[in-house]
């Protein structure tokens, strides 16, 4: 089947390049395009609105779309009410389409860029030459993908269908829909919820976060990471003695989301526990610190009311959401593995050393330049786009545009409560920017990736002064 799809995505390319170099990026931005397209003209229809309340507007319907497929999670409108089970059924199908469809377009994208190398003999060539673990062909990848997505989901939705039956006293059919529901969206890390305000009636339930947490951690690691530790506990299970070491993707990837969890829950219980946490007890204090810290990177749910956080916390939020989660999996923002390469190249260039060293490997300099090429896209969009939001609704503090504006290219889904009341212009500036966010480095890193120009020439070397 994947050699199938592999043949079909060449054949669109020859279509559009006529003949000329591939262009996988072209591919994955018409995927998630035609996505929200369909699935705005069928929330566009009346049977997505409750009986008698008419059809939705464009602008509501264009939001939603590409906020679900986007797996962002911004809304315009009160998902529990607004949308018929309709509606709330295919702003589900648009999760779990967007979730599958950044794995297997990135990975069919990787098939396109290898051209006559194929993907196994690249990856064998990593696992032999810089230790990392053999994956297997794509065909294998995109099948453990799906299944340990459904595996997953699955596992999470019967834990939370227990909880809203028994918990809260949900009729079975009830507790199935909401367990379902909201454990796609945690999986895909896409912060949709069935409660007006979100899951801050959880906010004490342990029972409702924490497989909720781990769906968010579980899909916010990215499939190339999972697959890798899945294979190296096989391999322990078969007590295979000698494994090969974790890659550099593995590595960064667990060790940055460790530490990127403990900064956000000490930033929140310090900066917090007088201000959007008072009142609660201690044990509520430090959930809420630590499910905070958990949702902010990738899912954007909330269980306190980020309007009323401080400015200081609302700083701590935005830096979480641009770094996102790892790569390959559903999380936004430029990802861990981009940040840890480029804070490998300033601890390089501290040191003097001519090479990028990370845990006995060479990180090689067309990676570098592709992390700096990911940063440096992300800060001109960011920066671009709270310009325009400035320009478009100057009545609103610039902090909360900005938080909105990086939520939306984090594709997080978190907000101060402005969401709604934006003018239609901003809440298409919003689209653009969740759009931009979910194909942005996938697009990016495909069309470097995909770029092999060799130059027959030099030119003369210059120094320009840094710094």
């Amino acid at each position: 089947m994947a050699q199938k799809a592999a043949v079909v995505l060449r054949r669109w390319q020859r279509n559009h390049s006529g003949g000329a170099q591939a262009k996988p990026a072209q591919l994955v931005a018409f995927s998630f395009l035609s996505l929200i397209v369909l699935g705005t003209i069928v929330l566009l229809l009346p049977i997505a609105r409750p009986a008698g309340a008419g059809s939705a507007d464009l602008v509501t319907a264009l939001f939603t779309a590409t906020s679900a497929t986007c797996l962002t999670g911004l809304i315009v409108v009160d998902t529990a009410t607004y949308w018929s089970h309709f509606g709330q059924f295919v702003i589900l199908m648009l999760i779990q389409l967007g979730g599958l469809g950044i794995i297997m377009l990135s990975t069919l994208v990787s098939w396109i860029i290898a051209g006559r190398i194929g993907v196994k003999s690249r990856l064998n060539t990593a696992a032999e030459g810089r230790g990392g673990v053999h994956l297997g062909e794509v065909k294998t990848l995109l099948i453990a993908t799906l299944s340990f997505t459904f595996a997953i989901e699955t596992l999470v939705a019967g834990l939370l269908t227990w909880r809203f039956h028994f918990g809260y006293g949900y009729s079975w059919a009830a507790a199935t829909w909401e367990g379902i529901f909201h454990s796609i969206s945690a999986f895909n890390n896409a912060g949709f919820s069935l409660r007006t305000d979100n899951l801050v009636p959880y906010v004490f339930d342990i029972g409702m976060l924490l497989p909720i947490s781990i769906a968010i951690v579980i899909g916010g690691l990215g499939y190339p990471v999972l697959l890798e530790l899945s294979l190296r506990a096989r391999r322990r299970s078969q007590r295979v003695r000698h494994l090969p070491q974790l890659s550099l993707t593995a590595r960064f990837t667990l060790i940055g989301t460790v530490l990127l969890l403990v900064v956000g829950f000490v930033g929140f219980a310090t900066m917090e526990w007088n201000g959007a946490f008072a009142g609660q007890p201690v044990s509520g204090k430090l959930l809420s610190a630590a499910f905070q810290s958990i949702t902010t990177r990738t899912a954007g749910f909330n269980t306190v009311d980020f309007g009323a956080m401080h400015p200081t916390s609302l700083m701590l939020t935005d830096a979480l959401m641009i770094t996102g989660g790892g790569s390959g999996g559903t999380a936004g923002g430029i990802k861990i593995t981009t940040l840890a390469v480029l804070v490998a190249v300033v601890i390089a260039e501290i040191r003097s050393d001519e090479q990028v060293m990370v845990f006995g490997r060479r990180i090689q300099n067309r990676v570098v330049r592709q992390a700096m090429a990911v940063a440096t896209m992300a800060v001109v969009l960011v920066t671009s786009a709270i310009g325009a939001l400035m320009l478009l609704v100057p009545y609103i503090p610039t902090s909360q545009l900005a938080f909105e504006a990086i939520s939306a290219i984090a594709t997080v889904g978190l907000s101060t409560g402005i969401t709604a009341v934006l003018p239609t212009s901003a809440k298409l500036v919003i689209t653009l920017l969740m759009y931009a966010g979910r194909i942005g480095p996938i697009t990016l890193v495909a069309a470097l990736a995909a770029r092999h120009h060799t130059r027959l020439y030099s030119y003369p070397d210059e120094r320009p002064l840094i710094g």
